[in-house]
């Protein structure tokens, strides 16, 4: 079991970049597929493998973001560039045991609590 928690959210222009973070507690962080959701309804937005070598993105983010991780810092990134107004929402963190990138959030057992991205037209 792991523990998250996002930051790194906040207010951009569009066209903007942000990047939030995820940190996770637990010593088997490398043995846990990651992924971003936002609101509303827990929409996918990215997903990472355990060793970081496979990633899968949502046609509405592909090129704009990156999902990446550092398995020695327990941390799992989303650098958001060229952001749009329609990016604005609560962005989730999540994790699942399955080294397998999944885009629906049942699929995923731990979350943490949010961070807000707003981005201003």
């Amino acid at each position: 079991q792991v523990q998250l928690v996002e930051s790194g959210g906040g207010l951009v222009q569009a066209g903007g970049s942000l990047r939030l973070s995820c940190a996770a507690s637990g010593r088997t962080f490398s043995r846990y597929t990651m992924a971003w959701f936002r609101q509303t309804a827990r929409k996918f937005v990215a997903a990472i493998n355990w060793s970081g070598n496979s990633t899968s993105y949502s046609d509405s983010v592909k090129g704009r973001f990156t999902i990446s991780r550092d398995n020695a810092t327990n941390t799992v990134y989303l650098q958001m560039n060229s952001l749009k107004p329609e990016d604005t929402a609560v962005y989730f963190c999540a994790a699942t045991h399955e080294d397998f990138l999944h885009i629906w959030p049942e699929e995923y057992a731990e979350w943490g609590q949010g961070t807000q991205v707003t981005v201003s037209s």
